[in-house]
């Protein structure tokens, strides 16, 4: 199969690392052909601190996949997350030449470019440009604008905020994978595409993506993004406190946590006891299953609690914004027993787990739909959703070229319409950030 064919997501965690390959079927749904996983190393809290380690991850989940699928993997679309993710609320406004014609997608365009000139602070850049709503002439709640008639045209922005080092640290492990950078999606973002339903983009609900490293937040009112944030917590630390407070080793530590881990402490009776093998010929450590909750509980109590202060600050409790669908918990800290009713409990809101099966084929692999591979699905979905967007300005183009000579005997100005203006404005449409994207391309290249 062509590369044409299919499309990559390549979600770089902190505990681990996942390849994912597929097609979109004839129903719209995603057929998974070939998934690879590694552990991750060299990435802390969702940044990359070491280089050649986090290379090596990345090929040997890319080997995987591609022995898994029998493709050949070449451009990938990776996910960005990471405590240097801040996010930002922005209003501007266009003043326009020609108020008789009516708003198209180079105003829109405009005033979206405008806000990516923001002065950020030194070693920041602008990822995502969300729009929120317009506001033509004073005329407030609009969310398309296209077709309406106006001469000043204002929007809200939702803005994402990341570290130029971390992002470029990102696209140089790809490059020197020997893949291509295809774009770069905020996680939080990329998650949710998976899981979340457009009824509950509607009603208002909050994602929260509880990784190794971090735990992401999305929340969503109206059909639209409005608030993104990253807590630089996730299930490691829970797995660092076990094992301090149990005095064991990392890897014990991270079973017990799988396997006999609750978040609920109420749940286990005094009597009941682990039996955990000593190192090296020493003595079986006993650990009660009461204390392990009790760790578990103090440290998740924490997260959940510092995730709820963020959707506060989204200010959930107002009547416009309230969130109706309530919380929606995914990502491989998700899977902790009672998770979803110690939520319900600290937050006072309806809550579920998130599983990617919505979007797949009815014959994918059980192992995928679970909500460890929320990020890495949601960036396949990008991925096919950017191509098949890249594919259909392609396809315009060419209609247009095949359309030039019919056209040479009509007036220059008709020509120079046909030939220049059409493709221009699709183009135009390549968000800026994949724009920007090529940039740092480029900025790769020549820092050979």
């Amino acid at each position: 199969m062509e590369q044409g064919k299919y499309s990559v997501g390549l979600d770089i965690g902190t505990t681990k690392i996942v390849a994912i390959i597929g097609k979109e079927n004839e129903y719209g749904k995603i057929e998974i052909l070939g998934i690879g996983k590694s552990k991750s190393l060299g990435v802390h809290r969702g940044v990359v601190n070491n280089i050649t380690q986090t290379i090596q991850s990345i090929q040997q989940a890319v080997e995987q996949a591609e022995s898994n699928s029998g493709l050949k993997i070449g451009s990938v679309v990776v996910g960005i997350a990471g405590q240097h993710i801040r996010s930002l609320q922005h209003s501007d406004y266009i003043t326009r030449d020609d108020s008789e014609q009516v708003i198209n997608e180079d105003d829109v365009d405009k005033l979206c470019n405008q806000v990516y000139k923001l002065i950020m602070l030194p070693g920041e850049e602008i990822i995502h440009v969300l729009p929120q709503e317009y506001k033509i002439d004073g005329q407030a709640e609009i969310k398309e604008p296209m077709g309406m008639y106006g001469a000043r045209l204002e929007a809200n922005f939702h803005v994402v905020v990341g570290q130029v080092s971390s992002i470029k640290n990102v696209g140089r492990c790809i490059k020197s994978a020997g893949l291509d950078l295809g774009s770069i999606t905020l996680e939080p973002l990329a998650s949710a595409n998976a899981v979340l339903s457009q009824e509950e983009k509607e009603a208002g609900v909050a994602l929260i993506d509880i990784g190794g490293g971090t735990t992401d937040l999305a929340i969503f009112k109206d059909g639209i993004i409005r608030h993104t944030a990253v807590i630089p917590f996730g299930g490691n630390v829970i797995t660092e406190d076990i094992k301090e407070g149990c005095s064991i080793i990392e890897k014990q530590a991270e079973l017990l946590k799988i396997k006999f881990g609750s978040a609920w402490p109420g749940e286990n009776k005094e009597n009941e006891i682990v039996s955990i093998p000593g190192l090296r010929g020493r003595e079986p450590k006993e650990i009660t299953l009461k204390n392990l909750s009790k760790i578990i509980h103090a440290r998740v109590v924490e997260i959940v609690e510092q995730v709820y202060v963020e959707i506060k600050n989204y200010g959930h409790d107002e009547q416009k914004k309230k969130l109706i669908a309530g919380i929606v918990l995914t990502g491989g800290g998700s899977q902790l027993k009672h998770l979803k009713q110690l939520v319900e409990y600290i937050t006072g809101m309806d809550t579920r787990i998130g599983y990617p099966n919505e979007h797949l084929a009815g014959d994918s692999d059980e192992e995928i739909a679970s909500p460890l591979y929320a990020t890495a699905v949601g960036l396949l979905m990008n991925a096919l959703k950017t191509k098949a967007k890249s594919e259909a300005i392609e396809a315009e183009e060419e209609e247009l070229q095949t359309q030039l000579p019919e056209n040479e005997m009509n007036d220059e100005a008709t020509e120079a319409e046909t030939t220049v203006v059409k493709p221009e404005v699709q183009r135009e449409r390549k968000s800026i950030f994949d724009k920007w994207s090529d940039k740092l391309k480029d900025f790769l290249d020549n820092a050979e």
